[in-house]
């Protein structure tokens, strides 16, 4: 069981992850179990999380109140576990689904730039995923 509130790194400027973000603070409701922070904002520092700008911009990452990291699919059951909608991705985690649903979105972070119109966003290298 996490303690909240859960914060989600999260890619502003792809419009996909922007509008999940925004469901996932109406679901929240204002109650506070979810920060989302920005990782397109020019002040945005990846390695006060013991990582890099690569790494985020590359999958998805979510920050437990204690500080571990979590990324990929899992930010998105613990996001919506904290919403109170974590029955949406139950799913994802039972043990014949899990590596399917993880290699999923494995997929779309790496073509995220591509599907969400974005291909020749990265004039400045700042959103490049490796």
């Amino acid at each position: 069981m996490q303690t909240l509130p859960f914060r989600i790194l999260i890619d502003g400027a792809c419009p996909l992850c922007k509008r999940e973000g925004d469901l996932l603070m109406r679901l929240d409701k204002g109650r506070g179990n979810l920060v989302l922070e920005d990782i397109s904002e020019p002040g945005f520092d990846a390695s006060k999380y013991g990582t890099t700008f690569d790494a985020v911009m590359g999958s998805i990452h979510g920050v437990l109140p204690g500080g571990t990291l979590v990324q990929g699919m899992e930010v998105f059951r613990r996001a919506y576990a904290a919403v109170g909608w974590g029955f949406v991705l139950a799913w994802s985690a039972w043990p014949v689904l899990r590596p399917i649903a993880d290699a999923g979105y494995k997929v779309f972070a790496k073509y995220r730039l591509r599907l969400t119109g974005r291909r020749d966003a990265c004039v400045d290298g700042r959103c490049k995923i490796t």
